[in-house]
């Protein structure tokens, strides 16, 4: 039973005023009136009451800014992950603890099941007895004095209150329902959504969707059906488990192997088998007519390098008939494609950026002539051509997949789905922008990431489970 905070409640009024008055100076950064308002709110010990005035308004603008948060298309793992990047690792796991306390106001039944997913791998769980001793118990748990949580839930209630608005690609909690029969993600989480629907908040600003060798570009929901239909999906669902595990399996042989030709024909089998995999799906939903659309999923790609990176998983999901928005200020892309083909999105994108980032390591430090550190160039020049390289490997894999599929019905099945996929990307993204990934300097890095892509391997890792930030 939710125990309700007591007493406190003839200091409301000037608590909420000097809350937003430090909410708004952290808006004009004005850092110094900022800290003077948090040792107001932290205590006046003149004032009985006072604290628990002050802890019930930052709790109840905390949840509101969460549920603003779903309002505007964030989903629990892009919240954490944001905060994270703008603030710190205490800040998230503050994020979290708020996220939970919003989260059990909706009956499980009306929360997709890929929230709960998420929700699940951040563990927020409503950990403290009662809502009025959770600052005392969160100051306790991170070893801090009170007026570092005050100082946390402003800066949190500020970046809650600022968030960009996303296109959403979930349900928002209290409105979905439970799918079967799709594979599902490590955290991030696949979305669904409905690309015909014009009512669709699509406001962004994305910086788009970047290519190799510079050039940037922007380029349903499941319906409920009969008991059979469902369990269709079922078995569905249980092959596309049975074949991401032999891709799995793939990569671990490729990786163990000492003989860069047997890791690159392994990594090659496993991009085959997924590009045919997916050539199933389409055939299948052609045969059954499945009216289903393309889905969504964001995908961290974090900085340093965070521009060849989103180059590589922009070739990533084209190769594997999806499309890939960056968020470069968000620090994750949004892909776009149909479920199957997702997960082989992101167990390859995530499988790719180790390799790549352990190759780029092992090349070591680089100087030029005087002694002046030439090692980010070399890096960056590295994952680009990574990048660039790998998206010519699969595509070479996914045409002799597509070729050895044969049949006159695929090539129209395909381009309706890719079709479908530019579709979605239009309707979410009207006003996408077009840019450049960044130049590359350093050759010596050019030709070692070539290199470095020539014997990478083409498929996931089940020991990876969630975004990787290189060094």
């Amino acid at each position: 039973m939710r125990k309700t905070w007591r007493g406190g409640r003839t200091f409301e009024a000037s608590v909420a005023r000097t809350t937003d008055e430090a909410v708004r100076s952290l808006a004009r950064g004005d850092r110094t009136l900022f800290r003077r308002l948090v040792g107001e709110l932290t205590d006046r010990p003149d004032t009985p009451g006072w604290s628990v005035a002050a802890d019930r308004c930052l709790s109840d603008r905390l949840r509101r800014g969460i549920t603003s948060a779903w309002r505007r298309g964030w989903q629990p793992a892009d919240l954490v992950r944001f905060t994270t990047r703008r603030h710190t690792t205490r800040h998230a796991r503050l994020a979290t603890d708020a996220i939970a306390d919003e989260m059990r106001t909706y009956s499980p039944g009306t929360v997709d099941d890929r929230w709960h997913e998420q929700l699940a791998a951040l563990q927020a769980d409503v950990w403290w007895p009662d809502d009025g001793s959770h600052p005392s118990h969160w100051c306790r748990r991170e070893e801090v004095a009170r007026a570092t949580y005050v100082t946390c839930a402003l800066e949190l209630i500020h970046l809650l209150e600022t968030l960009a608005r996303l296109p959403p690609i979930t349900p928002p909690p209290g409105t979905g329902k439970p799918r079967t029969g799709t594979p599902r993600g490590n955290g991030h989480g696949p979305g669904a959504f409905n690309a015909g629907n014009p009512s669709a908040d699509t406001d962004e600003d994305s910086a788009g969707t970047p290519r190799p060798g510079g050039e940037t570009s922007g380029s349903g929901r499941a319906r409920s059906g009969s008991p059979g239909k469902a369990r269709g999906g079922d078995r569905r669902a249980e092959a596309d488990q049975r074949i991401l595990g032999r891709v799995r399996a793939l990569l671990a042989k490729a990786e163990s192997t000492e003989f860069p030709e047997e890791a690159e024909a392994l990594s090659t089998r496993a991009q085959e088998l997924m590009a045919r995999h997916s050539i199933d799906h389409a055939l299948l939903a052609a045969e059954t007519g499945d009216m289903r659309g393309p889905d969504g999923r964001r995908i961290a790609v974090d900085s340093p390098y965070d521009a060849p990176k989103a180059v590589l998983l922009t070739v990533v999901a084209e190769a594997n008939h999806c499309r890939a928005i960056w968020h470069r200020e968000l620090g994750f892309s949004t892909v776009l494609g149909f479920p199957a083909d997702l997960a082989a999105v992101e167990i390859l994108f995530t499988s790719l950026l180790v390799q790549a980032t352990s190759a780029m390591v092992h090349a070591g430090p680089r100087r030029d002539a005087r002694g002046r550190s030439r090692t980010r160039s070399f890096r960056h020049a590295f994952l680009s051509a990574y990048a660039v390289r790998i998206g010519e490997r699969l595509r070479g894999a996914a045409d002799r997949a597509a070729a050895g599929a044969g049949g006159k019905d695929l090539l129209p099945v395909l381009a309706a789905r890719d079709q479908a996929v530019d579709q979605a990307v239009d309707t979410m993204f009207p006003g996408l922008a077009k840019g450049r990934a960044g130049s590359v300097s350093n050759y010596e890095g050019w030709v070692a990431g070539r290199a470095a892509a020539d014997v990478a391997s083409l498929n996931g890792r089940s020991e990876v489970t969630g975004a990787f930030r290189g060094p």
